[in-house]
């Protein structure tokens, strides 16, 4: 695997998506949250964040499935990627520990820029129909 978090390492990572890990950003969707909400850098891509913890958790519950399932297995390697705070630069390392999980998220946000913009219109369509 590549060892410069960029849009291949986001790749690869997605690659080794279970099931299960989809499973955890689901259950753990409100930590994952908070990690964009600590100081630092990652709190630019609050926004992001929750859509992309949303488009999983929409995923995982079948409300929202026109997505390739590739795009749901690399958000939710970057989420888990971020919520780890051990990962390629330990988050206990003020700042620095953060700048990879940014490169990641970025390069996620990046790849699955379409998708994205996608659901979030379904989304917004999907709010004001009320259901």
């Amino acid at each position: 695997m590549s060892k410069k978090p960029n849009e291949e390492f986001v790749k690869q990572g997605a690659q080794n998506v279970t099931d299960k890990d989809i499973e955890k950003v689901v259950d753990r969707s409100e930590d994952i949250k908070r990690k964009f909400l600590s100081p630092g850098p990652l709190t630019r891509f609050v926004d992001d964040g929750r859509l992309l913890i949303s488009l999983v958790k929409d995923y995982w519950s079948r409300a929202y499935r026109q997505v390739p399932y590739g795009t749901i297995a690399a958000s939710a390697f970057s989420l888990i990627y971020v919520f780890n705070p051990f990962d390629f630069v330990p988050d206990v390392l003020p700042l620095i520990g953060q700048l990879d999980d940014v490169a990641v998220i970025s390069a996620c946000l990046l790849m699955l820029e379409h998708d994205l913009h996608k659901y979030r219109d379904w989304k917004k369509s999907h709010n004001q129909s009320g259901e």
